[in-house]
């Protein structure tokens, strides 16, 4: 095999990867079914990666890096510091009308962990810690008083409705948390 194909095959075992385990979890995810799924054989998966939970990892990794980029993309398409803020719950409802919106992957196979060291958990974490940087990044360039604070209550907005908009079926999550995020930060 050539790099390039050596290269294509891994990004199809990622991107179904993280298919299966987001609309289905990760235990539910089993071998047989990714292979199948991929229409790769299971010696090119572990050539790869040693075991489901590196390839897991390696898929959750990638989709951090993909919807953070996705929402910062979002977010700076508009003009003001205010408008940016409330940016972020445009977004979300964006995304929430998707076809395959099933909430917050990180939430979501956190769920699935006992153990707060669980490499799942501590990448999960550290999507959200990227989250709430992105949150103060925005808080701070529109000048917010308390701006650590007020990021962090945006955090909460924004994690809630992921969870309202999945759980309830409530389309108009994102535009209820935006109205509080404009009572929040006075916009």
């Amino acid at each position: 095999m050539n790099e390039t194909t050596n290269s294509e095959t891994r990004d199809i075992i990622l991107d179904v990867t993280e298919k299966l385990i987001y609309r289905h979890g990760i235990a539910a995810t089993g071998m047989d079914f990714l292979v199948k799924t991929a229409g790769v054989s299971r010696k090119s998966i572990y050539r790869y990666f040693a075991n489901k939970d590196e390839l897991v990892l390696a898929a959750l990794q990638r989709r951090d890096e993909r919807w953070m980029h996705w929402l910062r993309s979002e977010v700076e398409r508009s003009e003001g510091t205010g408008e940016r803020l409330l940016a972020l719950f445009d977004a979300l409802k964006a995304w929430f009308g998707s076809a395959d919106f099933r909430g917050c992957a990180f939430i979501n196979t956190s769920g699935e962990t006992g153990d707060p060291q669980d490499p799942v958990r501590l990448l999960a974490k550290a999507h959200k810690q990227k989250l709430l940087e992105y949150a103060l990044e925005l808080c701070q360039a529109h000048g917010s008083a308390d701006a650590e604070r007020k990021a962090a209550q945006l955090l909460i907005l924004i994690d809630g409705a992921i969870t309202v908009a999945l759980v309830m079926g409530d389309s108009t999550a994102a535009d209820n948390a935006q109205q509080m995020a404009r009572t929040l930060l006075k916009l």
